[in-house]
């Protein structure tokens, strides 16, 4: 948990998709902004070997800076001997114009409405304040929480210096497409839509008010989460980017454990497969007691981390 925040960038909708809707996806993002990915030693990365078939697994920072690249030469490697990228949606498919158009329809409120009208007062002041100056607030007024939580987290990260053009899903899409690879999404841009959507209004209220809570902590543990992508720390990287999610059992559910066990089924049938697959999904998916590691390790199958 992408998994996959757009309007700060040229292509709104798309990024959204690619973005995961993980907030703990742009604080993967943040693992790699000041330091490149080709330190030696291990990698965010796993190969799992069962039923006759290898599966590997990369951790996804879905924002990146172009500093980041070349990437670590595991990581290219695991490409390299995959005839099959899998990541959490078809990015093609997010990037489809009626894609595009059903995002900015669902995040829309109703006509009637409007963003003060259905935040709280205390949550719409939270916005307003991290707004203020920007040019941004009027236009979001028309937009349901969570499309706003999302926006408003995009702004933040780019302000960094971070473009989900630069993100490792998108390298590695950009890749297979190139080397005409096969390309499958474990679920699809309506599914991406729906985890939010369906959400009570009282929900994304709540997630839109941490979201601007947690930003300036995240953006300050930075260099901490750094050094620990870098050594391929798993422990660190799943103490930072599953502390906020576990804080809320209800959106830890909804983004993460709900998502890795509709998924399991779709990745273990990548294992009776001919040749070899890349799963490219959200770092928080992949850690953690309710992670795709541990559920794998759970089913037997071997994990051994690159």
């Amino acid at each position: 948990m992408n998994a996959n925040l757009a309007a700060a960038r040229h292509e709104p909708p798309a990024a959204i998709g690619r973005r995961r809707f993980l907030v703990a996806g742009v604080i993967a993002a943040a693992l790699a902004l000041l330091t490149p990915l080709h330190a030696a030693g291990r990698v965010f990365g796993w190969k799992a070997t069962g039923k006759g078939g290898v599966v590997y697994f990369v951790g996804s920072i879905h924002m990146l800076s172009s500093a980041m690249y070349p990437l670590n030469a595991s990581l290219e490697s695991a490409y390299k001997d995959s005839d099959l990228l899998v990541e959490e949606v078809d990015l093609g498919q997010m990037m489809d114009p009626s894609s595009q158009m059903q995002l900015l329809m669902r995040g829309m409120l109703p006509s009637s409405q409007s963003l003060e009208k259905v935040l709280t007062p205390a949550t719409y002041a939270l916005v307003s304040k991290r707004l203020e100056g920007s040019g941004a607030m009027e236009p979001l007024k028309l937009l349901k929480p969570w499309m706003v939580a999302l926006m408003i987290e995009a702004m933040e990260w780019q302000k960094a210096g971070l473009d989900p053009e630069l993100g490792l899903d998108k390298h590695f899409y950009d890749e297979a497409k190139n080397d005409s690879k096969g390309i499958q999404g474990l679920e699809t841009a309506d599914d991406q839509l729906s985890i939010f959507d369906t959400m009570t209004m009282d929900q994304q209220d709540h997630m839109l008010a941490q979201t601007i809570k947690d930003i300036d902590t995240e953006q300050a543990e930075m260099a901490k989460m750094m050094d620990a992508w870098k050594t391929g720390d798993v422990s660190s990287v799943e103490r930072v980017v599953l502390k906020g999610l576990k804080e809320d059992p209800v959106l830890y559910q909804r983004l993460l454990v709900g998502r890795n066990k509709t998924w399991m089924p779709k990745i273990e049938a990548l294992f009776a497969r001919r040749g070899h697959a890349l799963v490219v999904v959200g770092a928080a998916h992949l850690v953690g007691p309710d992670g795709l590691v541990a559920m794998l390790k759970a089913k037997g199958y071997v994990i051994e981390q690159m």
